[in-house]
């Protein structure tokens, strides 16, 4: 092969890893402020990382973007903690995102306090990335000790 191809091939290649590493940090960053815009019922900064057509799946049921809005109102997040964030993509346009959130606050008044895991699923629209898709699981307290391994 062409010394001038393998050169060609392997710049072609490292730009789309240093394009991927940008994408992935501009996600992580809008997860964080799409959280902190929900912390502090900030409906206009939820909206712009978040796209007007999210769904949203969670233990109260399926959510689109006016129910997300209602729903923020219910909350009083006191804090949170994104960790074990991860992400991969297999289009240049989409991007899947998993991690875990330590969180602490109330919904309703009631306590709904620990770790949470997590995905979304990020599209890009022109240059901006946006949040199509958000599910979260409130973690399970591990089994009790003493019960049988399955």
């Amino acid at each position: 092969m062409n010394k001038y191809l393998i050169c060609a091939v392997s710049i072609f290649f490292a730009a789309i890893a240093i394009s991927f590493a940008d994408d992935k940090a501009t996600c992580m960053a809008n997860e964080k402020a799409a959280w902190q815009a929900y912390k502090d019922k900030n409906a206009t900064d939820f909206q712009k990382v978040v796209d007007k057509d999210i769904r949203v799946v969670s233990e109260e049921g399926v959510a689109n973007m006016a129910k997300e809005l209602a729903d923020m109102k219910r909350w009083d997040i006191k804090s949170f903690t994104i960790s074990d964030w991860d992400a991969f993509s297999d289009e240049p346009d989409v991007i899947v995102a998993t991690y875990k959130v330590a969180l602490q606050g109330t919904i309703d008044g009631k306590d709904a306090s620990g770790d949470y895991h997590c995905g979304t699923v990020w599209k890009k629209e022109g240059t901006n990335w946006l949040g199509i898709f958000h599910s979260n699981a409130k973690a399970q307290a591990a089994a009790t000790a003493g019960a049988s391994p399955k």
